[in-house]
């Protein structure tokens, strides 16, 4: 399951991209399978989105920090399905990280601790393929060179999903 402190560090990226608001604390609408669906309220709009944390960790690295992938609706804002994923480490600069879902493969770009879709296209594309897939990994290079894969079960995605577009209208 995923912990709040990784949620409340994962939402504290998601808002240092945000217009400045003040954000409410997180709620849980519902676990499903591996995945949770969380909503909280945002300079008068609510925010929702799913989260899980992998099954599985490959790389040869001493300590790392918590890990966590995340599919967030903003309706106030205009924007859905906004893929990002919190690896647990600086990225290496100027790298990119890869996901493969069920064979399909997308690349993505990182600054500092957390990876995107390059673009909202990606962003929809990914979504689809978490909701349909069985199985994601994530694969980046650390700082210092440490290449990492981290592999997430997609069960309950589906529902999450279900749940956090219903919550925001999306």
């Amino acid at each position: 399951m995923v912990n709040k402190i990784s949620l409340i560090l994962g939402l504290a990226i998601i808002c240092a991209f945000s217009a400045p608001a003040f954000a409410g604390e997180p709620r849980l609408l519902k676990a499903y399978g591996d995945w949770e669906a969380y909503f909280f309220e945002e300079g008068g709009s609510k925010v929702c989105y799913m989260a899980a944390k992998p099954k599985k960790n490959e790389g040869e690295y001493k300590a790392r920090g918590d890990i966590h992938v995340l599919i967030t609706h903003r309706p106030g804002e205009g924007s859905r399905n906004v893929f990002s994923y919190i690896a647990g480490y600086s990225y290496k600069p100027a790298s990119d990280a890869t996901i493969e879902i069920d064979g399909q493969k997308f690349v993505l770009f990182t600054k500092d601790d957390t990876a995107w879709a390059v673009d909202a296209e990606d962003d929809d594309k990914i979504a689809a393929a978490i909701r349909s897939g069985t199985n994601m990994t994530i694969s980046g290079v650390s700082s210092r060179g440490t290449k990492t894969k981290d592999t997430f079960s997609l069960s309950g995605s589906s529902g999450a999903y279900e749940r956090i577009s219903k919550e925001c209208g999306a």
